[in-house]
């Protein structure tokens, strides 16, 4: 169950923002310039003279939240601007303005995993990378942390749960993130998890895999639980059969592996045009051995592929964006998390339309686009 409290404003929330500028150079407050780059943004804008020429063309409508005193800035100004941001006091304020949005969630599933933005790379520098947690309950980018350079997202992921509530909930994470810290930190902070297992715990996975298919070759599946799912669609059937056990005692790993109480097959056939592809995967998990939550809590785990990071390709053009310099990359991301937000927030209202039919819509219906933004300004 999930509940909406009415804390700060997005307004109030980003007027704390700490401005990289000059004092007077400031022309142009830094609120009104999030502002417009958002507003545009929801709008289908995909550059800084997008930006400017969107807000030039819709002043008197900007101006129905914020001033604009001095007009809208140019595409130099805002380029120069996105480019000084410190990403992390950016990030703080997004935390801060989504804990107004994401408050009391319990039995959510949060998947975790990263995204490449593959036009933000130059012969300098290498495309950044951004790992996200999302909420399947609210459809909502709750926490985002990009991976450092020469790093991975071993290390980023348990800077991210250090930002998101997850008390109640289950984090589910791929191969990368099946890590005992991880495990662990998840556990701290009262949550749960199911993480994928495969090559980077080579014994572990070999032992697990061994037992389980063992199991499932005896009759009646020997002592496993199980559930069988059928969905068809597209041109395919796909049957899937979760088998889960917390008879995990003999497991040599179990007290290195914080909170751990089952292990997990999912076993899936997928049929397309007459031709069939079985595949079998190996989960660890702290949640008890029921297999028909386990078995769609690790479908909702690509949630976050086909609802986040296919959105961000398709809808909103992300690996189009040549945006590269400094901070600007990162920062742009994170308002493309916001304004993701703030849609899915205005479509749970709306029947039959799209993210991309929302954008279209606010971009020729002033009354659409405050509507979108009247919910968190």
């Amino acid at each position: 169950m999930s509940t909406l409290e009415s804390r700060n404003t997005f307004i109030e929330e980003f007027n704390n923002l700490e401005d990289p500028r000059v004092s007077r150079k400031r022309l142009y407050p830094i609120v009104e310039i999030i502002f417009l780059v958002i507003c545009a943004n929801i709008c289908g804008a995909e550059s800084y003279r997008d930006y400017e020429r969107f807000g030039n063309s819709k002043l008197s409508t900007l101006r129905l939240k914020l001033p604009f005193t001095n007009g809208i800035p140019s595409k130099s100004t805002l380029a120069r601007v996105l480019r000084l941001i410190n990403p992390e006091v950016l990030k703080s304020c997004f935390m801060g303005w989504m804990k107004s949005l994401y408050v009391g969630i319990s039995e959510d599933i949060i998947p975790i995993d990263g995204k490449t933005l593959r036009g933000s790379h130059d012969s300098e520098n290498k495309a950044i990378h951004m790992v996200s947690a999302y909420s399947c309950q609210t459809h909502l980018v709750i926490g985002q942390q990009k991976v450092e350079d020469k790093s991975n997202e071993i290390t980023a992921i348990p800077k991210l749960l250090d930002t998101i509530d997850i008390k109640g909930s289950t984090v589910t994470i791929d191969a990368m993130g099946t890590q005992k810290e991880i495990a662990k930190k998840i556990i701290d902070k009262q949550g749960d998890y199911i993480l994928a297992l495969k090559g980077n715990h080579k014994n572990l996975s070999e032992d697990i895999k061994l037992f389980l298919d063992t199991e499932q070759a005896k009759p009646n599946n020997g002592n496993l639980s199980v559930f069988h799912d059928i969905d068809k669609g597209h041109g395919r059937i796909e049957q899937r059969t979760c088998y889960v056990t917390d008879q995990i005692d003999w497991l040599a790993d179990k007290s290195k592996w914080s909170g751990l109480r089952s292990i997990v097959m999912i076993e899936s056939k997928r049929t397309i045009k007459n031709n069939t592809s079985p595949e079998r995967r190996y989960y660890l998990t702290s949640k008890e051995a029921d297999p028909e939550f386990l078995n769609h809590a690790v479908r909702s785990h690509w949630s976050i592929e086909n609802k986040l990071h296919w959105i961000l390709d398709v809808s909103m053009s992300e690996d189009a964006s040549r945006v590269r310099k400094d901070h600007a990359p990162e920062n742009s991301a994170m308002l493309r998390h916001i304004v993701l937000n703030m849609l899915q927030q205005t479509k749970k209202g709306m029947k039959d339309i799209s993210i991309k039919g929302l954008r279209k819509l606010a971009g020729w219906c002033e009354a659409t686009l405050m509507k979108i933004v009247s919910a968190s300004f």
